[in-house]
């Protein structure tokens, strides 16, 4: 049965890739999978199906005969460990954003999956910060990363590469890179060391096939992705024309929260910030202004989780609040790793057994319902 299995799996696996390098518009791609229930169906259903689900003749063709030097390029980057193709009809296809205005067909994920399901914030702003300006940006992205939110950013120079290297620096904070090339080609080239710390601890994220290179015009259509993935996205700094302000405007149309954080009148790169305010994006000072307006945001999201995640009676005599709701296994253990001191992330891994990703899920439900309190990046039950 096994056996049987396998052709088929990758049969399915290579008619996504398939359909991934057929480019062009997304829409009839996303069409015939909807019609077709499977990238297979679709791509066993032929020509003419494939016309009436609007794809132009370069779509057909490459449907028909995939490029097969970009198909290998594609396999082999799949079969390393911790590489995923995440299809449209996949389970694991972050939920906020098939939500977002136009979003890619499937992506490719160097890391953990489930991270981009994860509630998350965009981090984003200028490639040439000034040194306060890249300070903020660190500052707001440790304190955000150790509340349990994501820290999505573009792996860019400058704000981006600020905000990723401080969430990793936390302990067990989460961090998710977006990139406007392909998964296996870094942009720039120096972030290479960068790129792979995030993928060992978070997760690497593109629409584009393995082997693709640099192209402008993929980077402003990357940043609907960045918009999209989050729940909001903070601008730091940016100058008036910048590539951050596409990415706020993106989050606006998506529905998303916008933040911007101002500066002096006489730095050129306050000035997008000041123009987002101005059109009506949130001013923030602090990352707690951030979390304040997130974190029911963030609630709302994780609402299947925390209607599992009540802790169970510790003992007789003992007022524990509210009598807790039926228990999922994973919290109930992770409540019992839980104490009334501080315990960090790595030990409440070791304790559980469960990932880092899950586990920060958990807390951060819990914290919201107000179980769990985070110190200095440590955890543990409510006083």
């Amino acid at each position: 049965m096994i056996d049987d299995a396998l052709p088929l799996r990758a049969e399915e696996h290579d008619a996504w890739l398939a359909l991934v390098l057929a480019g062009g518009a997304i829409a009839p791609r996303q069409r015939l999978i909807a019609v077709h229930r499977s990238a297979a169906a679709a791509r066993a259903a032929g020509p003419a199906a494939w016309l009436a689900a609007g794809c132009d003749e370069a779509q057909r063709a490459a449907l028909a005969r995939p490029a097969p030097d970009a198909l290998q390029q594609a396999r082999r980057w799949l079969a390393a460990p911790g590489h995923h193709l995440i299809g449209w009809d996949d389970p694991r296809y972050p939920p906020l954003l098939r939500e977002s205005p136009q979003p890619p067909l499937a992506l490719f994920v160097d890391g953990e999956p489930a991270l981009l399901a994860h509630p998350g914030v965009a981090i984003v702003g200028s490639r040439r910060p000034t040194a306060g300006g890249r300070d903020h940006a660190g500052e707001f992205a440790a304190l955000l990363a150790r509340a349990g939110l994501a820290v999505v950013s573009g792996l860019a120079a400058g704000i981006d590469a600020a905000a990723h290297e401080a969430a990793l620096a936390q302990a067990q904070g989460l961090t998710v890179a977006v990139l406007g090339t392909g998964p296996d080609r870094p942009y720039p080239t120096r972030h290479a060391a960068l790129q792979a710390r995030i993928a060992g601890a978070g997760a690497v994220v593109s629409e584009y096939p393995p082997g693709t290179a640099a192209r402008a015009g993929q980077f402003p259509a990357r940043n609907r992705i960045v918009a999209g993935l989050t729940l909001g996205t903070l601008v730091v700094e940016a100058a008036h024309r910048s590539g951050a302000l596409i990415t706020a405007r993106l989050a606006g149309e998506a529905g998303r929260e916008v933040f911007a954080v101002p500066g002096s009148i006489h730095n050129p790169m306050a000035r997008g910030c000041h123009r987002l305010i101005r059109d009506g994006a949130v001013l923030v000072e602090s990352a707690e202004e951030v979390l304040a307006v997130l974190g029911p945001l963030a609630a709302a999201h994780l609402a299947p989780l925390r209607g599992l995640s009540a802790a169970p009676i510790e003992s007789p005599g003992r007022d524990t609040g509210p009598p807790p709701r039926p228990a999922n296994p994973d919290y109930q253990r992770l409540w019992q790793a839980l104490g009334h001191d501080p315990i960090p992330m790595d030990s409440l891994v070791q304790r559980t057994g469960l990932t880092a990703a899950a586990l920060s899920s958990m807390l951060l439900a819990m914290e919201l319902e107000g179980r769990v309190v985070v110190r200095h990046g440590r955890y543990m039950r409510y006083p």
